[in-house]
């Protein structure tokens, strides 16, 4: 079954030429690749006006893999926990990124939590943003995406792990691009401030100090549960280091610094 964009023409152009004239130069914003391994990057997901420079600076610095899993948080409440959209392709202005079913059916086997779900993506705009950085990237990607909505520490862990478990074990290597915004709809000063707490456990490769944290200081990051996984998952295939490659936030486009959201990058080797 093939997915239709549900954003474009308002997260981001829906011609195709425009489209990737901008994708093209907000890649161009890093500084050099990586030189190893990918294994795991987060991205912000809203307009690209707004967050789009941070997703394209991270994204452009990695290394990533020819074949992707997209672990998103879920804005809407449709859908099961770990709803993995399981064939057919992601349609995108200009082109579609096709699911590789191998490694779908090898996810799906790996935990019973993880099911075969596309209502979950339906209306959810978190991993669909992201599709236009990675095909202009690599048009020969492959991508298996998961929308996340379990509340509970020990089913992310044990999900993440079993993730990571598979990855591992699977044929081909895999990079994991975990989709979040940080903070919504604060102050830029009190934005940076709390997106420097939540952030101080993923620069460590903590995922259980990252959920508590964003509980207990009530950090409005929408995609910790999508994070937490996929930190098990990425230290379950050998991470030992994180980078923040860039940081952001709203207001410096729009000028209205009393209510922004924050946007981090990230990757993780």
């Amino acid at each position: 079954m093939d997915r239709q964009p549900t954003v474009a023409g308002r997260f981001y152009d829906e011609q195709p030429d425009r489209l990737y004239a901008l994708v093209d130069k907000l890649l161009g914003l890093t500084e050099g690749r990586q030189k190893g391994r990918t294994l795991l990057s987060m991205v912000p997901h809203a307009g690209y006006v707004f967050s789009g420079a941070v997703c394209g600076k991270t994204l452009g610095s990695a290394n990533l893999e020819s074949t992707v899993l997209l672990l998103g948080p879920n804005h809407t409440g449709r859908g099961g926990a770990f709803a993995l959209w399981p064939d057919g392709s992601w349609i995108i202005p200009g082109g579609a990124v096709p699911i590789d079913t191998e490694l779908a059916q090898a996810l799906l086997d790996a935990d019973p939590d993880i099911k075969a779900d596309t209502s979950a993506h339906m209306g959810e705009h978190s991993i669909e943003v992201v599709l236009p950085f990675l095909y202009r990237l690599n048009p020969e990607t492959t991508i298996v995406p998961i929308c996340i909505s379990a509340p509970l520490l020990d089913s992310l862990e044990r999900v993440g792990k079993a993730i990571g478990r598979t990855l591992k074990e699977f044929g081909r290597p895999v990079s994991i691009v975990v989709s979040s915004d940080m903070s919504h709809y604060i102050s830029n000063e009190e934005a940076r401030e709390k997106d420097g707490i939540a952030l101080e456990p993923v620069m460590t490769l903590d995922p259980a100090s990252l959920y508590d944290t964003v509980r207990v200081r009530h950090i409005s990051m929408c995609g910790v549960l999508p994070m937490t996984t996929g930190l098990f998952a990425a230290n379950t295939m050998g991470a030992t280091h994180a980078e923040l490659v860039a940081y952001a936030t709203s207001g410096e486009v729009s000028g209205d610094f009393e209510q922004v959201v924050g946007y981090a990058g990230i990757v993780v080797d």
